[in-house]
């Protein structure tokens, strides 16, 4: 039973960031069907912030109105929006309207918008019910929020998206040759181009090499239907396991309700006369894991700061720049970079599970040495498109090792922050809710903002705090 309970939660975790980390590893493919182009991860970015609404209306909820809000109902409305999102996302994903004179994705933006308003609301609705449950069920539900990334990098991989190969293309230039002339070379035409004319009065052909797109072992119809897929999942292990926890709930009564029974009828060891005091009281109600570490506000402050810090690099800053990051060295670099950087995110949710360090001096070297690696990315994309080391194979190495480092060190200071602040058996109010509208804060004090000029690098503009 301990099992299934814990497959049922790592199910349920997953649903939390499948669907928007899918489209993220989709897009080595996207970029080059979609009119936006190298412009669609900012465009994304700029989307999902929007979608920071949801959370924010829950938290507004929470405080103005206490208890009005139930997490129940919300998930399974969340789960189900996300659920027919993506089967929508498989039918429309291509199409595009005219407006503002060119075409644009409207659909895959607005069905994008949706797909980031249920991911992004549960991250305040998914871990205040995981607060119900025992704790040592909420390092799963981080495994299973990893495994959110894993999947759909797997499903990417499988798929081949966005990689290329170079083919011999041959041109007729349309000018008359030279009699006297049977076969030159044209050395004006550049490296790799060949001027070819076999016989007197006939038109040169001119040979070149051309990157040609591969076409990917199946299409995103297949994948996003993939994804659809994995939300119903989702969504039925959470059925079932609200369905557990009823049952939690019930037996957890009746041993309550046996010890206030046996209690008066306890034979009394030492010396008792007369009814108990309030320090006996005290000391038979109160478990041993309620005493926590009073927390400073100098630590809880840090705490918050890292929280927002991490979040506004790896859900805000960084990915919407990762075209211009990777795609200077390469499509190969950029899907192995896309995909490897998700893979990375379960890979330290594991490592956190198994080797925990829980030291706040520690996850801050591992913040800033993850910071140096988002540095080193975001540099190659203000150099783009002529970043360091391009053309070179240790470029292409350099630039997707950057990656996924950046990714697997701040993704471990995600649940080893949690758990530092010892949020775990506190209310919706006073413990995740907060904590995760931090982690939605940081990415929306600093937004890309696409130019529409060049592509090489997105503009930034600071937004006032909320």
């Amino acid at each position: 039973m301990a099992f299934l309970t814990h497959l049922l939660v790592c199910t349920f975790g997953m649903g939390s960031w499948v669907a928007i980390n899918g489209l993220w590893v989709e897009l080595p493919l996207l970029v080059t069907e979609l009119p936006e182009g190298w412009y669609l991860p900012s465009y994304l970015t700029v989307v999902i912030q929007l979608a920071n609404i949801g959370p924010l209306l829950i938290t507004l909820l929470h405080h103005f109105r206490p208890g009005c809000l139930s997490e129940v109902p919300i998930i399974f409305t969340v789960l189900g929006v996300g659920t027919v999102a993506c089967t929508l996302f498989a039918f429309l994903w291509n199409v595009t309207s005219w407006v503002l004179g060119g075409h644009h994705s409207i659909a895959f933006l607005v069905l994008t918008f949706f797909l980031a308003l249920v991911d992004c609301t549960s991250s305040v609705t998914f871990l205040p019910f995981m607060s119900r449950l025992p704790t040592h069920y909420l390092t799963t539900f981080f495994v299973g929020e990893g495994l959110s990334g894993l999947l759909p990098a797997l499903v990417a991989l499988a798929q081949g998206s966005g990689l290329t190969t170079c083919v011999n293309v041959t041109e007729t230039s349309g000018t008359t040759q030279n009699p006297e002339t049977t076969r030159a070379m044209d050395t004006s035409q550049g490296a790799g181009s060949t001027l070819v004319s076999e016989l007197a009065g006939t038109a040169a052909q001119v040979v070149h090499l051309e990157s040609r797109y591969l076409p990917a072992h199946f299409s995103p119809l297949v994948f996003f239907l993939l994804l659809s897929f994995m939300m119903a999942c989702c969504l039925v292990a959470f059925f079932f396991l609200q369905h557990q926890h009823k049952h939690w709930e019930a037996s957890t009564e009746d041993l309550l309700a046996s010890q206030i029974t046996l209690q008066p009828i306890r034979p009394h060891k030492e010396k008792d006369l007369g009814p108990p005091g309030p320090e006996d009281s005290g000391k038979g109600q109160e478990p041993p894991e309620e005493k926590t570490a009073p927390c400073h506000p100098a630590r809880l402050t840090f705490i918050y700061l890292l929280v927002a810090f991490v979040n506004a690099l790896t859900n805000g800053v960084l990915p919407s720049v990762q075209t211009y990051s990777c795609l200077s060295y390469g499509p190969v670099a950029y899907h192995l970079s896309a995909t490897l950087s998700s893979m990375a995110n379960p890979l330290a949710c594991f490592l956190s599970m198994f080797l925990p360090n829980r030291s706040l001096p520690f996850l801050g070297v591992l913040a800033v040495l993850g910071t140096g690696f988002g540095a080193y990315n975001m540099a190659m994309a203000v150099m783009s498109p002529c970043p360091l080391m391009q053309g070179h194979w240790g470029g292409e190495v350099l630039i997707v090792v950057s990656w996924v480092l950046f990714i697997g060190c701040l993704s471990y200071v995600k649940p080893a922050v949690l758990s530092l602040g010892q949020l775990k058996g506190r209310s919706p109010p006073q413990g995740p809710v907060p904590m995760t509208n931090t982690w939605k804060l940081g990415p929306f004090k600093v937004r890309p903002v696409p130019k529409v000029t060049e592509p090489v690098v997105g503009s930034w503009e600071a937004e006032p705090s909320m």
